[in-house]
């Protein structure tokens, strides 16, 4: 018998033209003025002239908040909240990348229940619904448009804290993967690594289930097989519907089985260094795979197998050295070189990185049971 396991996803179009659909939406959400959520990358690639237009034909009002930086910071979720109470708004519309999308949910969360954003840090902690929310993401790898997860940038601290509750779930997305073939190389390789390591958290997490298992898998070997091809050739449309598709699995997976201590780490390790959520877990994941294997060999060779890999013969010593070195291997493949300490992370730092790591709700559901001390030797093996 299976445990009782909730499912939640929002509403979501997936498709070539998908983007399209925001006039119709916001018109069904009886929008009157909508705040658009977005960052200078995305207006320069021409995705936000593209919506405006949308909203323009279907005759409805907006405003433009696009003071989002990578890592969303504490201060411009506040400054979005500041700004759509002044501009009379009732709906958001995020176009962008995770940080854009959770800035966007931070924004949510504020207008409906006032305070600081980081007073919604950890699970289920937010009481009231915000305003209607609908996300175009414009890259493949963080499935923040369908997720229960808002990572925000506690600038103080200089550690990422996680707001997970279904509250933040969009009310619906629209998934394009053709606003992805703007992505640069290395975008698409740190957003693509996102969504390998958010399946393979996500199957290997104490509180996977077979609604997340079946998804979490399709993602490893989607991004295995297709990751390559969209960083080599940016503008294969098929390459960047599946890894699109892939980011949508794992997606649906770790909203709701949620992840483990290499994202718990890559938070602590993106607020202090202001790196890539998604480089950061390329280079957290063949370590944490290493310490998590034997506390998961079954479902850790289930993986190898989706990778593509032979796992049927050999030690547990030699499939977990199959598996970590296809992981180094991919990594390379797209450019993806080095370690922490060549990203300027020093010995002298792992003990702070580790007790923030520690204090991340994402570690609650780590296969293998963490300690501060496992977390910095974890960070030492990954310079």
């Amino acid at each position: 018998m299976f445990e009782l396991r909730k499912f939640v996803v929002p509403e979501f179009i997936f498709g070539v033209g998908a983007r399209h659909k925001v006039g119709l939406y916001a018109r069904n959400l009886n929008a009157k003025r909508v705040l658009v959520v977005t960052d200078p990358g995305v207006m320069a690639a021409g995705w936000l002239a593209e919506l405006t237009g949308d909203l323009d034909e279907a005759g409805i009002s907006y405003v433009l908040f696009s003071q989002v930086t990578p890592n969303p910071r504490d201060h411009e979720v506040m400054a979005g909240a500041e700004f759509y109470r002044a501009a009379g708004c009732d709906v958001i519309v995020a176009l962008g990348g995770g940080s854009v999308i959770d800035c966007a949910k931070g924004i949510s969360v504020v207008i409906a229940n006032g305070g600081d954003i980081l007073d919604y840090e950890g699970v289920d902690a937010i009481p009231l619904p915000g305003p209607p929310l609908i996300c175009i993401p414009t890259t493949a790898g963080t499935a923040a448009d369908i997720s229960q997860f808002a990572i925000i940038n506690a600038v103080s601290r200089r550690t990422k804290v996680a707001i997970i509750s279904k509250i933040v779930v969009p009310d619906v997305a629209l998934v394009d993967p053709q606003t992805t073939v703007t992505m640069s190389p290395s975008l698409t390789a740190f957003s693509g690594l996102d969504a390998l390591t958010h399946a393979i958290e996500a199957y290997v997490s104490s509180a996977s289930s077979p609604l997340s298992d079946v998804h979490a898998l399709a993602a490893v070997r989607g991004v295995r097989a297709s990751l390559g091809q969209a960083v080599a050739q940016p503008d294969d449309l098929q390459a960047r519907e599946q890894m699109m598709l892939a980011s949508l699995q794992a997606g649906m997976a770790f909203s709701n089985a949620s992840l483990g201590a290499t994202h718990a780490m890559a938070h602590s390790l993106g607020g202090y260094l202001d790196l890539a959520h998604g480089e950061c877990n390329a280079l957290l994941l063949p370590a944490v795979v290493d310490f998590n294997f034997h506390a998961s060999e079954d479902r850790f060779i289930q993986i190898g197998e989706a990778l593509g890999l032979e796992m049927k013969q050999g030690t547990p010593q030699e499939k977990l050295r199959r598996i970590m070195d296809d992981i180094h291997g991919l990594r390379a493949a797209v450019g993806v070189e080095g370690g922490l300490a060549e990203r300027g992370v020093s010995r002298a730092v792992v003990a702070d990185l580790a007790d923030h790591a520690l204090n991340d709700s994402c570690i609650y559901t780590n296969p293998r049971r963490v300690t501060a001390s496992d977390l910095r030797v974890i960070y030492a093996e990954a310079l």
